[in-house]
């Protein structure tokens, strides 16, 4: 298949895909904001402001929007070039942060700014994205062959893997495997091959987080220990351990059928933890019940459908590689999000996309949708310059 050049003329962007996108930042907007003001309007430490997360939020999604506006008037093409450097300051940044980083849910992972905080695994996960597509896209045919092609893929994979569990962070290490896992599938790799590295994969993560165990033993064992004994049986420690789920259980339950209505949950009022961030679908669930969360998954879902299709409608393999790869990490990230809220999996403390509380990750989410949404505009440029076929 040949690959597309840039074009001076370029087709309109999905229409679908942008409303959808907007509408997931809008409502999130108004989540945090439901979710957040009877927190900060009684806390000297927010000043006394019921819109203090809700202002950051708009901020970032002003600067996401506007962020999502310059990479959908970008070529797709291009990005095989622009990411590189990108790339490489990325990967500078996990190695230093693990050190010099600030700790946050037994995780040292982030940057801090002055009162803000930059986590630099966000970026990882697209800059891994657009790396992982131009390289097999490259390789060709060559990819099914293990030494040429697959392994090193996975040497890439499992570096940037291993950097984020010396953090550690497992549930952001766990969605860029997983995500990486979904492009090289798509590449078309050798299942034997897939098969054999997902077990030294775990194997390689396993050393990982035992050695920094090992170096670092006070550095948030005890606090993922806790998380795996929550799930287990989260009433065995009820006051402890498993007290996060059981609020977010407890919210969920609260809303029934039909929800106890916008801004009335009650578990957000100081017994569910960060309520505006990994744990707001609990609060989605309580205030719009079984009906709002059901109609929100549908319409999150049409989101991801719509997102494969223009991947898949892409006229070369970089463009479907980089489509599929920002989808999956859209999809693979809300899974464990609500999963881990709704005790399907473990909690491990990851956001929901466009709808949780987040500076970096909102920003790399619509950054990431521009990337999308230019691969939807040369679809319909080919569409719109290809001449009707004559029977």
């Amino acid at each position: 298949m040949r690959e597309t050049e840039p074009q001076t003329k370029k087709g309109a962007p999905d229409f679908q895909l942008l409303i959808l996108t907007l509408m997931l930042v809008g409502f999130g907007l108004v989540m945090v904001f439901s979710a957040s003001s009877s927190i900060t309007v009684i806390s000297k430490n927010f000043n006394y402001d019921s819109l203090y997360f809700t202002k950051r939020q708009l901020l970032w999604a002003g600067l996401g929007g506007l962020a999502m506006l310059v990479a959908m008037n970008i070529h797709y093409a291009k990005y095989k070039k622009l990411f590189v450097p990108v790339f490489v300051i990325t990967i500078i940044m996990l190695m230093l942060v693990p050190y010099i980083g600030v700790v946050r849910n037994g995780a040292r992972s982030w940057f801090g700014v002055g009162s803000l905080g930059i986590q630099p695994t966000e970026l990882a996960k697209i800059t891994t994205i657009l790396y992982l597509a131009a390289l097999i896209t490259k390789k060709g045919d060559h990819f099914r062959n293990f030494r040429k092609g697959f392994l090193p893929v996975m040497l890439i994979v499992g570096f940037i893997a291993g950097l984020i569990m010396l953090q550690p962070d497992l549930g952001s290490c766990l969605i860029l495997v997983a995500c990486c896992g979904i492009i090289i599938i798509a590449g078309g790799a050798n299942l034997k091959h897939i098969f054999a590295s997902i077990l030294v994969l775990i194997i390689g993560a396993s050393l990982v987080v035992s050695v920094n165990a090992l170096f670092n033993p006070d550095r948030g064992s005890d606090y993922r220990a806790g998380r795996i004994a929550s799930f287990l049986d989260p009433w065995g420690d009820p006051q402890g351990s498993g007290y996060h789920l059981l609020s977010s259980l407890k919210a969920l339950g609260h809303g029934g059928l039909t929800g106890a209505g916008f801004g009335q949950s009650i578990q957000k009022l100081h017994y569910l933890p960060y309520p505006y961030n990994d744990f707001i679908f609990a609060v989605i669930g309580e205030e719009f019940g079984f009906i709002g969360s059901a109609a929100f998954l549908l319409c999150y879902l049409y989101f991801i459908w719509r997102g494969l299709i223009v991947s898949l409608r892409c006229p070369d393999p970089y463009g479907t590689l980089v489509g599929v790869g920002i989808v999956g990490l859209i999809a693979v990230q809300a899974f464990i999000n609500i999963g881990g809220v709704s005790h399907t999996i473990p909690i491990t403390g990851v956001t929901l996309p466009f709808i949780s509380y987040g500076g970096s990750s909102l920003l790399i989410m619509m950054a990431s949708m521009g990337i999308l949404l230019s691969i939807s505009r040369e679809y319909n440029r080919v569409q719109r310059t290809e001449k009707p076929k004559r029977f």
